[in-house]
């Protein structure tokens, strides 16, 4: 459906009147579980997991059956101040090579059966470089977030964004850096494989990215330090979250994105786990500031939704085990 929102204002006003999970399925789900031929708490974050995602679903015996990725890809002016190893032009390759079925999401979304989407925003006009003024007009930004909206297949019911766009991590960090604070170096990581000067100029690019664009409110970092891809995912999520579809969170520019949409309305995240910690050093950071605890902790640093997809195998997984087990009484097991 067309984005209901056509400045940062609405949108904004939007997330301070989201729907929240069905407690009548929370505890169906819970109490179901006491019921199941395992000792309580035997599958420990699993059986959260389950609760947790019933509770958006509003069924006590949901499954995960229809799992969407999509992989959003913008361009950054930034990269002109030498914070990547590799060129702008490799986003748009990329983007080819999702469309054709050939990276490493393709591969982990057939695994789990997920639909895989691939939406570039303008990738010939890169955002504005950060280091000297802000990367998007908030028009420029409320495009963005509409695309990420229209992105969401109202069908599915678990969501994970993912995203390529070459320095994209520069712009993750300045944002970590203007939503919560600290150093320059504390958010800055290596991305695609900088050496130890490289990162150090990097964290000086982060910090006079933040200097330069002293944004206040999640929505306006967003728009001020983000890119199109990192607002797009954004959009998605918020999407999601009307249409109480439970997301899984990739790795750090995915987490910071999602981050403006918590500072600008606490409790926009609910609907959301952190799939996984990745090697990113701020990535680890940020979601302590969430509050979010990562299913998984697999070293990965590659972006793309690539962890978050593989954690779609783990709330399967979850839900396999709460909707699928036979109860103590169904089995003929004594000591349920």
């Amino acid at each position: 459906m067309p984005a209901p929102f056509a400045n940062l204002a609405e949108f904004a006003a939007l997330l301070r009147d989201l729907p929240g999970p069905d407690p009548a399925a929370v505890a169906a789900a819970r109490a179901r579980d006491a019921t199941l031929t395992k000792p309580p708490g035997a599958l420990g974050r699993l059986e959260e997991v389950a609760a947790w995602y019933c509770g958006w679903r509003g069924d006590a015996r949901a499954r995960v059956r229809a799992p969407q990725v999509v992989v959003f890809a913008g361009n950054h002016g930034v990269v002109a101040q030498g914070v990547s190893a590799f060129p702008e032009a490799v986003t748009a390759q990329m983007v080819a090579n999702f469309e054709a079925g050939g990276a490493a999401v393709n591969q982990l979304a057939g695994v789990v059966g997920a639909r895989l989407d691939v939406c570039a925003l303008d990738l010939d006009r890169p955002t504005g470089d950060i280091a000297t003024g802000p990367a998007m007009s908030g028009a420029e930004c409320v495009a963005a977030l509409a695309a990420g909206w229209e992105a969401v297949a109202p069908e599915a019911d678990l969501f994970v964004a993912g995203e390529m766009g070459i320095g994209n991590t520069t712009p993750a960090a300045a944002i970590a850096l203007a939503l919560y604070g600290g150093r320059a170096a504390d958010w800055a990581g290596r991305g695609t494989g900088l050496d130890d000067a490289g990162l150090a100029h990097k964290a000086q690019v982060v910090g006079r990215a933040a200097a330069a664009n002293p944004a206040r409110g999640g929505l306006e970092v967003l728009a001020a330090l983000g890119g199109r891809e990192l607002a797009a995912m954004a959009g998605a999520i918020a999407r999601a979250r009307i249409l109480r579809i439970p997301v899984l969170l990739d790795g750090f520019i995915c987490t910071a994105a999602a981050a403006c949409l918590e500072v600008e309305a606490p409790g926009a995240l609910d609907h959301a786990l952190a799939a996984h910690v990745s090697a990113e050093p701020g990535h680890a950071r940020l979601l302590e500031r969430l509050g979010k605890v990562p299913l998984l902790s697999l070293g990965l640093r590659l972006g793309e939704g690539s962890g978050a997809v593989l954690g779609v195998g783990v709330v399967q997984a979850a839900l396999a085990c709460h909707s699928g087990m036979a109860s103590f009484a169904e089995a003929g097991v004594s000591g349920g």
